[in-house]
């Protein structure tokens, strides 16, 4: 049983028999184990569960290969590049050719490993003031809007010392939604903390990172009206914020599972504020009360909000041109043509725009997140193509809102130009699907009673509609 590895078992056989008297000569003769083995764990001075792996000394690895690496690693903690490190095979080829190492690449490997393995990482336990702190961050989730499935954004905060949070849904991840989501966050806490934790992202820092950010022009605008100080994280180091880092996983697997199937983000946004406000009775462990209980507390050492609410939107002034258009962020929005060639202001949310004339808001849009893509209100040109019939049809803004089997339709059952604009019209008013399934226009004899689609809002206007076709 020479080279053979000792067992528990063995050991146990070992130890009964010497202790009952068994000379080791037998022991080793009975056991077919060699006298040596048996003279080293007879007397249980040593376990078989527990070798010492031999320190084997290496030439190769003098002081001064030894120091090169731990220079190499703690310029990579310095740089503090994830993707721009070095491994232990550059450690060792820079070795060879800048040292005149000899040694083999797997004794450099080793040292590597060992040197890296003796960093400890030890994290400090944090502890915030009521209205001291609150922690933002952004993350991403996927969602059904109208059957379409899309990948929005998710602004999380979350007050340091209540711990309560509140997520919003955006579509895009820009100035204009960062701080609506800043303005919506502090009017859903009742006030302002100190301070804000945040990471380095472009959409807040300018240049620079951690103690030495620089600020966007939007974001110190909005520090200054909120009356909050900024703190920004070092890069890579998620746990100098890891309350909403954590919120935004939790977000994902407790709201967003299964994926949700809303009608538009409006709706999105009430369920991550119903459930956000349903964690407000979460008792967490180790806490003295609630969520909602020390949220109320907290309220208490916020600072109070401005009197007037920041303007979050980007603003422009800008010329109607001559297709009765004006450009936001690449894209074209339609104005009502007779505002063709005046001067409009313009102000862009995070998921609208509005176009204002004199103070006046004149129309706004849902916003196009695609590039160089123009978008019309019918609206906004059949007093146009009222005089310019022909074009009805090749009509960029009558092909945009109404599906080529409908304008196939309208072809067939308007016998001429003026019956066809008062169908769109009625589009306008009511909507395409409703004009073309009760099919006013086309009826022998149309009664009240055929008008089965119409929703509830425009019932009325439906009704008086049929009695004048009818007649009565």
């Amino acid at each position: 049983m020479n080279g053979v590895v000792i067992t528990v078992k063995d050991y146990k056989e070992i130890r009964q028999m010497y202790l009952s008297g068994v000379s080791k000569r037998q022991i080793a003769r009975q056991l077919q184990i060699s006298r040596n083995t048996v003279d080293k764990y007879c007397k249980g001075c040593a376990v078989p569960w527990e070798r010492k792996v031999p320190e084997r000394e290496t030439t190769v690895l003098t002081k001064e290969v030894v120091e090169f690496i731990r220079n190499c690693l703690s310029e990579d903690e310095q740089e503090n590049l994830k993707k721009q490190r070095h491994t232990a095979k550059r450690i060792y080829d820079r070795l060879v050719s800048e040292k005149g190492f000899t040694g083999g690449e797997t004794t450099v490997r080793r040292k590597v490993k060992e040197m890296k393995d003796s960093i400890p990482k030890v994290f400090i336990p944090l502890e915030f003031s009521p209205g001291e702190a609150m922690q933002i961050d952004w993350g991403e989730a996927t969602v059904y809007i109208l059957g379409k499935k899309l990948t929005v954004n998710l602004f999380c905060a979350r007050l340091c010392s209540s711990c309560a949070p509140i997520v919003f849904a955006y579509r895009r991840q820009n100035e204009e939604s960062f701080l609506e989501a800043f303005v919506r966050t502090f009017s859903f806490f009742g006030g302002v903390p100190e301070k804000v934790i945040f990471d380095n992202a472009k959409i807040a820092v300018k240049d620079g990172y951690g103690a030495h950010a620089k600020k966007q022009a939007g974001y110190t605008k909005l520090s200054a009206h909120y009356g909050f100080d900024t703190l920004f994280c070092n890069p890579s180091e998620g746990h100098e914020k890891g309350l909403v880092e954590g919120l935004v996983g939790w977000a994902r697997r407790n709201i967003l599972v299964p994926v949700p199937r809303v009608d538009s983000l409006d709706e999105l946004n009430s369920l991550l504020k119903r459930r956000c406000l349903e964690y407000l009775s979460h008792h967490i462990t180790g806490k003295s009360a609630s969520v909602g209980k020390m949220l109320e507390n907290e309220r208490a050492f916020l600072r109070a909000l401005p009197v007037y609410e920041f303007e979050t939107a980007k603003c422009s002034n800008v010329r109607v041109n001559t297709f009765s258009t004006i450009r936001f962020d690449t894209n074209d929005y339609s104005v009502p043509v007779s505002y063709c060639g005046c001067n409009v202001g313009v102000k862009g949310y995070a998921e609208r725009v509005e176009i204002y004339c004199k103070g006046k808001m004149i129309t706004s849009h849902e916003r196009c997140f695609k590039r160089h893509t123009p978008t019309y209100k019918l609206e906004h040109y059949l007093p146009i193509l009222e005089r310019r019939g022909r074009a009805v049809f090749n009509a960029a803004p009558v092909r945009q809102n109404l599906p080529p089997r409908f304008l196939d339709w309208l072809k067939n059952h308007s016998a001429n130009h003026k019956e066809l604009m008062q169908l769109l019209w009625d589009c306008v008013d009511y909507g395409w699907e409703n004009v073309w399934k009760n099919n006013l226009y086309t009826s022998p004899e149309p009664r009240i009673t055929d008008i089965v689609a119409v929703s509830p809002v425009n019932l009325d206007k439906y009704d008086l509609l049929a009695c004048r076709k009818a007649g009565v």
